[in-house]
C-alpha cells in the first residue's frame, strides 16, 4: 500500500511538471498566440486599435460592453496584450482571437 501512494505522488509530480508546456502550446515561436485554419487573412481582421464600436461589433460574439473596454485601454502593442492588460477574460479572447489583430501607427 505504501509503494502504491509513493507511486501516485510521482506520477502526480511528473504529470505537473508539464503542465507549464501545456499553457504555451496554443503560441507561435514569437510568443503570439496561433490561429486556426480557418481563420480570415489578416487583411480581413479587425484592427483593435482603430476600429470603431460598430466595426468591432462584426467580430463573432463581441458586445457592446467588450468593444467598449477594447477602445478604452488602447493602444495594444499585440493582440495577447487584451489578456495581458485584463481587458477581456481568457475564455473571450480564444472567443476573438481568429477575427482580430493589432495594427501599428507608421512613424
Amino acid at each position: 500500500m505504501r509503494a502504491r501512494t509513493r507511486f501516485t505522488v510521482w506520477a502526480i509530480a511528473i504529470a505537473c511538471m508539464g503542465l507549464p508546456g501545456i499553457a504555451q502550446y496554443d503560441r507561435d515561436s514569437s510568443g503570439a498566440p496561433k490561429t486556426s485554419q480557418n481563420a480570415p487573412p489578416p487583411e480581413a481582421r479587425i484592427d483593435i486599435n482603430h476600429a470603431t464600436e460598430d466595426q468591432l461589433l462584426k467580430v463573432p460574439g463581441m458586445t457592446r460592453s467588450w468593444a467598449g473596454r477594447i477602445i478604452r485601454f488602447r493602444p495594444y502593442r499585440v493582440k495577447g496584450d487584451l489578456m495581458e492588460m485584463g481587458v477581456v477574460p481568457d475564455y473571450f479572447f480564444d472567443r476573438i482571437k481568429d477575427y482580430i489583430i493589432a495594427h501599428h501607427e507608421k512613424q
